[in-house]
């Protein structure tokens, strides 16, 4: 017996069950991608680490920049209480998207995480914009 089959499967239901959940929090940058080119985006795109100098030369095009410090009450009434966020921060080693998903939630948000962030993005080969504006991603 390997150390894969050591522990034995979930049962299907319990599979999708954890799936589901996972993917009821998280996304992923090719989906990102997709949405924002087809123009099909329902959601806003936070770029939630990293200084203003940081954002003006790499970003995810599409994406404002709301340091998940900044993340309020006050600052988050701009935009209706349904309102999908998808957040993001510079990759698998940075946990500034766990803390800006965490703090929407407890605001009542809707939230998911793009996973990957910026180093995600970089391994897609997607293209980034830069500047102060977030930018578009043309299809």
């Amino acid at each position: 017996m390997s150390y894969v089959t050591d522990i034995p499967t979930a049962s299907p239901e319990i599979t999708r069950d954890h799936f589901l959940r996972r993917l009821s929090v998280e996304t992923d940058c090719s989906d990102v991608a997709a949405a924002l080119r087809s123009g099909d985006q329902d959601f806003v795109l936070l770029h939630v680490v990293g200084s203003p100098e940081a954002y003006e030369r790499r970003h995810v095009p599409g994406a404002l920049r709301l340091p998940h410090r900044e993340i309020s009450a006050e600052r988050m009434a701009e935009w209706p209480v349904e309102t999908l966020f998808v957040v993001y921060c510079a990759g698998p080693h940075c946990n500034g998207a766990d803390r800006a998903a965490f703090k929407l939630a407890g605001l009542g948000r809707p939230v998911k995480i793009m996973i990957g962030g910026i180093t995600g993005w970089q391994d897609e080969e997607l293209p980034f914009t830069s500047g102060k504006e977030p930018g578009v991603l043309h299809a």
